[in-house]
């Protein structure tokens, strides 16, 4: 056996359907599209949703809520994570890029210290926002809040 005698496996190929060759073949005419209305039409495609004419489930359901194109998304991060953080590498200073060599955050997070958890350990942050809470934890530790 070598490459210039390979064939398929029996029965796994099959010759292409050939439509529009004239009465003899068969499948002239109509050619397979059986008669008239619009699936029959070259150039057709239905339109996305469509349900045969009855009134489609997008225009059946109300329309509500909105997007707020000036909503601006953060990373939350908790006292606890900066605790266990700060126990485990011995890390005081916690900049954006503190957080993200520590995989907390993605490169364009904007992060928000939130106030769950214990801090036992005086911790100098920086972050784009705080809870009023998380700032005062940090503060009574005698700890440094920076909003950048």
């Amino acid at each position: 056996m070598d490459l210039s005698n390979l064939k398929p496996a029996e029965g796994s190929t099959k010759n292409r359907k050939r439509i529009g060759r004239g009465q003899g073949s068969g499948r002239g005419g109509t050619s397979t599209r059986g008669h008239k209305g619009a699936k029959s039409r070259s150039g057709y495609s239905r339109k996305l949703g469509f349900e045969g004419g009855q009134m489609p489930l997008y225009r059946r359901l109300p329309k509500f809520g909105f997007k707020n194109i000036n909503r601006v998304e953060y990373s939350a991060i908790n006292l606890d994570t900066i605790n266990a953080l700060a126990e485990t590498k011995n890390i005081t200073e916690f900049t954006l890029d503190v957080l993200l060599e520590n995989g907390l955050i993605s490169s364009k997070d904007r992060v928000k210290v939130l106030g769950r958890g214990e801090l036992n350990f005086k911790v100098n942050v920086s972050a784009n926002a705080f809870s009023s809470a998380a700032k005062a934890a940090i503060e009574a530790k005698g700890g440094v809040v920076t909003i950048i």
